[in-house]
């Protein structure tokens, strides 16, 4: 093999800085202790190794740098010249280590601070997620957040995201994921729709009413989710009209301007108040969930640690683990209903979902 001359500069220097680094770095931390300590007994002890031990490293720098740092009788230990200068050009480095090693401990174990940067969907991050981060600022004034809302997977690293709040089964093995909340989808229509139109009754009946569909990030139609036979099922129902922002998907079925499958939290409220009503919950798919995730469980820093603390219990304290399982109405039944507007005079009953983990 031909070595390229041009190539023999560059790998002796990077060689002599590898065996400089290896053979200097203990010596220059001996020396540093001994000059703060006054004594190489002393500086043993802060190190916790022998005398012996520092008196070698010491020797070893010496030797390297060819100089006499230490001027050593038995009474006493005092810097050379050589040791005076060295001192003081490797003095400043050695403190900014010592400010970045005590800094990143405080990181773990002291108060709370530092910037925060969070991912979260669309629909969730606005209407869950935001409405927290005030009364989270409030109890830690010395984090600042960066919150993001984006219905495309979170890129931790290109993105340097620190937390993502996402929905659904994530596929990703190296990320953590701590559930939050259950996540039924739902098919839901207002009073006011069902009365003119009815309920579909089954998922091919969908073709016979005014479908609404959310267009999501990736620029696809998002498919409507069932489960039939135990087994999940897909469909794409021809739509009127489609959004690319689900809050207005929402509206336009409080509008009663059709039909459309909306996440549990968005719409648990409008069930709650007869603003909506639930159809084909026969065939409602299974609970994807809501998940909180981060890159890794060890060394977290203080400001994740209580982000992830204070979000888990606010969003669980939250009413989402009900929402009301009304299967809508016929057109006899939604006929007989008094509907004023867009509300109805009835209560729902509520039905539990699945269980947070």
């Amino acid at each position: 093999m031909t070595l390229d001359v041009h190539d023999k500069p560059q790998r002796d220097a990077a060689d002599s800085l590898a065996a400089s680094f290896t053979a200097s770095y203990t010596g220059v931390v001996a020396f540093i202790a001994v000059v703060a300590e006054g004594s190489f007994a002393r500086a043993a002890d802060r190190l916790g190794i022998g005398r012996s031990a520092v008196s070698r490293n010491v020797q070893k720098l010496e030797d390297q740098l060819n100089a006499r740092l230490f001027l050593r009788t038995t009474r006493s230990t005092s810097l050379t010249r050589e040791g005076e200068l060295f001192y003081e050009n490797c003095h400043p480095g050695v403190q900014r280590i010592v400010r970045a090693l005590d800094d990143m401990r405080e990181l773990r174990t002291g108060p709370p601070r530092g910037h925060l940067r969070i991912s979260a969907s669309m629909g969730f991050g606005r209407q869950i997620v935001a409405p927290l981060l005030a009364d989270f600022c409030a109890r830690y004034p010395e984090i600042s957040l960066d919150l993001q809302l984006d219905d495309r997977p979170a890129d931790f690293t290109a993105d340097r995201v620190d937390v993502a709040i996402r929905d659904g089964h994530l596929e990703d093995s190296q990320i953590v994921a701590k559930r939050l909340a259950p996540m039924q989808m739902l098919v839901v229509a207002s009073p006011e729709y069902v009365r003119r139109y009815g309920a579909p009754q089954s998922m091919d009946d969908l073709e016979n009413h005014v479908c609404v569909n959310f267009r999501n990030a990736s620029g696809r139609i998002s498919d409507w989710e069932f489960k039939v036979d135990g087994r999940q099922h897909k469909l794409s129902p021809s739509s009127t009209c489609t959004f690319n922002d689900v809050g207005l998907v929402h509206q336009s079925v409080r509008d009663g301007f059709g039909i459309a499958q909306l996440a549990g939290y968005q719409v648990a409220g409008d069930l709650r108040d007869g603003l909506l009503v639930t159809c084909l919950d026969s065939y409602a798919p299974d609970d994807r969930g809501h998940y909180l995730c981060y890159l890794s469980r060890r060394h977290l820093p203080a400001r994740i640690r209580v982000f992830i603390d204070y979000v888990t219990q606010a969003v669980r304290g939250l009413d989402m683990k009900y929402v009301p399982c009304i299967s809508a109405p016929s057109m006899a039944e939604a006929e007989s209903l008094h509907v004023v507007g867009s509300s109805q005079e009835y209560t729902p009953q509520p039905c539990p979902l699945d269980s947070i983990d």
